[in-house]
């Protein structure tokens, strides 16, 4: 077991993945708490798909791949609030448009350009291979940056998380902190999708936080502990993905599911006594 361990962290490669992941994996489910209880979980579904269209057209074009990717993905995520708020096309309808439109046109524009290559599917599928060291650079100052404001803004969130009229009477500007959290979600998302994939890594926003709510009940206990979880999933993932040569976001999201059946096995076995 050691030695796994040892020969495991004697490759550059997973510790950039360690690194990063942890980092994403914290940052997805500090916000995922928030989405899922705002029941806008499926926004990092959509805005992954949007996030591939950007990294194909950057491929495409021969342009820095995240450099493109982020701010493309900022203004979908505050379309997708205006979307909801001023239009008739609410919620879940207006994720499902954006998303499929964006993957529809990243696959067209990947079909007449470069082909299918490698890049597309690690875009797609994930990699841990696929991460350079100005992606993990750039990854932990974003990273970082998201924590902070996460923080620094913890209360204001809570506020418009739960009770938004409520918030708005008091004088807080809840459309204010809704753009901050679907800012920090957009680049949680494009930093997650090198390592788990367009198609996988909206999983590390909705588990983590509905597995913690199988036992924990306040926003803040539902917080801590979906963050733990996340961040234990993902290393365990690596580690099963090192040990067995499988697909690295797959294998989070497998060992997120049997997390998530433990700790509903827990909580009924609570309830039951």
């Amino acid at each position: 077991m050691i030695n796994t361990i040892l020969q495991m962290f004697s490759y550059t490669f997973i510790l950039r993945a360690v690194v990063v992941g942890g980092l994403v994996a914290l940052c997805a489910s500090l916000l995922g708490v928030s989405l899922v209880l705002k029941r806008y979980a499926m926004i990092g579904d959509g805005l992954s798909h949007v996030g591939f269209g950007a990294l194909a057209v950057a491929t495409a074009m021969n342009w820095a791949p995240l450099e493109v990717t982020i701010p493309v993905v900022v203004a979908a995520a505050f379309l997708l609030l205006r979307l909801s708020d001023n239009s008739k096309i609410k919620g879940d309808s207006a994720i499902a448009m954006i998303a499929t439109g964006s993957l529809a046109l990243g696959i067209m524009i990947a079909s007449k350009s470069t082909g299918m290559n490698t890049d597309i599917y690690n875009y797609l599928f994930g990699s841990i291979l696929a991460m350079s060291r100005s992606d993990v650079l750039l990854s932990l100052v974003l990273s970082a940056a998201v924590l902070i404001l996460f923080v620094l803004f913890y209360n204001k969130i809570f506020a418009v998380t739960f009770d938004e009229s409520f918030a708005k009477a008091t004088g807080t500007k809840a459309e204010i902190y809704n753009m901050l959290l679907a800012l920090l979600t957009a680049v949680t998302i494009v930093l997650g999708m090198r390592m788990m994939g367009a198609l996988l890594i909206s999983s590390l926003i909705i588990f983590p936080a509905l597995t913690s709510m199988r036992l924990c009940k306040s926003f803040r206990s539902v917080t801590i502990c979906s963050a733990v979880i996340s961040v234990f999933c993902v290393l365990m993932g690596i580690a099963l993905s090192f040990v067995y040569s499988t697909p690295t976001g797959a294998s989070i999201v497998t060992v997120n599911i049997g997390v998530f059946i433990l700790f509903s096995i827990m909580a009924l076995v609570k309830k039951l006594r």
